[in-house]
């Protein structure tokens, strides 16, 4: 199995990247796939995307990727390749209805960095299969401009009741999944903070997302 990890922005840069790239990369070490982590959109061809079984927005922002490049990436998706974003992933690429196709929902606003619960919905999901029905962590939440829940298999929700600032009211989606043409995507609402990445539950979560998407 082979991972591209993709980290470009062209509008708020998060500080955690670094530490999201070696996070998979330690889980690639540890079970037997190569990653390779990149911010250079040209590696965006059809030829290229078709090395890797999956790639990750990891936290991703702005316009990152050109019309051919564009072009490439629905072409690899829609044939059978694999989509894993990570948080600020949703904050990527607002102009292309086929991104926000494969990513769910668009970021909308956040309030600060706190601890909120994550009510897990679905243990079925190699993701989701380690956590308990409630997951307790600190991050950044993110409300979106639209709920996916009629697209996608929501596998996560974040509890308003327990954080302040929230937006989207009792039903607040935080990790989903979905088929997109031959392809699989997957995307998680966390990965803000620095700290997150060496959560053992939440790199178990960034696995199962991988292997998902990789079809594995």
């Amino acid at each position: 199995m082979d991972v591209l990890v993709f980290s470009k922005t062209t509008g708020y840069r998060h500080d955690s990247i670094p530490a999201g790239i070696e996070a998979v990369q330690a889980l690639g070490a540890a079970n037997g796939f190569s990653v390779t982590a990149t911010e250079d959109s040209a590696r965006f061809t059809v030829d290229s995307l078709a090395r890797y079984d999956a790639v990750v927005f990891l936290n991703t922002t702005g316009e990152v990727l050109d019309g051919a490049q564009k072009d490439a990436f629905e072409s690899y998706i829609r044939g059978g390749g694999g989509f894993v974003g990570v948080h600020s992933a949703a904050d990527t690429e607002y102009d292309w209805p086929f991104y926000g196709e494969v990513v769910g929902a668009y970021f909308a606003s956040h309030p600060e960095v706190q601890p909120a619960t994550v009510r897990v919905t679905d243990h079925a999901h190699p993701a989701t299969a380690h956590l308990g029905p409630t997951w307790d962590i600190t991050d950044e939440w993110y409300d979106y401009r639209t709920n996916p829940r009629d697209a996608v298999r929501v596998l996560s929700t974040v509890d308003e009741s327990t954080y302040s600032g929230g937006m989207m009211g009792p039903d607040h989606p935080h990790t989903w999944c979905k088929t997109v043409g031959e392809g699989r995507s997957f995307y998680t609402g966390s990965g803000h903070t620095v700290e997150i990445y060496a959560d053992p539950d939440f790199r178990s979560l960034l696995l199962g997302g991988i292997r998902y998407a990789a079809d594995r």
